[in-house]
């Protein structure tokens, strides 16, 4: 089976050949053997350090009396921009989870009084997740210590919103 021949690639203009490389050579991706010693490094304390903070998240709320889960859920039904409520359909993508799997997490979370489900009034389908009171507590204690920990990133890089 042979390949369709490759379209060549348009001249850059002549006056502008360094400016097209230089832009060129910043939008590439970068090879194994283009990445530093110090590239790995940091590569390294990252996924360290983000490895850590998962650890402390997850234990910080299971002594809450909660799931890892059904906290990233409260802080996200509260994390959602302009308003306080999140659809299902939100929730499944900031968790990364399939809807199905979220439908039982809110579940488990209201039948624990740490959400209340609503239908949306002006589209039926939709299913707003709200926080309760104790859903509140919950999360503001939580929220509180997560946002100490994340001053071990403060040298890293800035968390847009937070400031350490």
């Amino acid at each position: 089976m042979s390949q369709p021949p490759s379209s060549p690639r348009p001249a850059a203009p002549s006056q502008s050949h360094d400016a097209v490389d230089a832009a060129d050579a910043a939008n590439a991706p970068l090879t194994a053997a283009a990445l530093t010693k110090s590239d790995f490094e940091a590569l390294s304390e990252f996924r360290y350090r983000l490895r850590r903070f998962l650890n402390f998240s997850e234990a910080a709320a299971r002594a809450g009396g909660i799931t890892p889960q059904q906290y990233l859920l409260l802080l996200h039904v509260k994390g959602i921009p302009g308003r306080e409520w999140a659809s299902i359909s939100e929730l499944a993508e900031r968790l990364q989870a399939v809807h199905h799997s979220v439908v039982a997490l809110v579940a488990r979370c209201e039948k624990a009084g740490l959400v209340t489900r609503r239908q949306n009034e002006s589209d039926r389908r939709v299913v707003e997740v709200h926080l309760s009171a104790a859903g509140e507590a919950c999360l503001s204690s939580l929220a509180a210590q997560h946002r100490n920990e994340l001053s071990t990133f403060a040298d890293i890089f800035h968390i847009r919103g937070v400031h350490l």
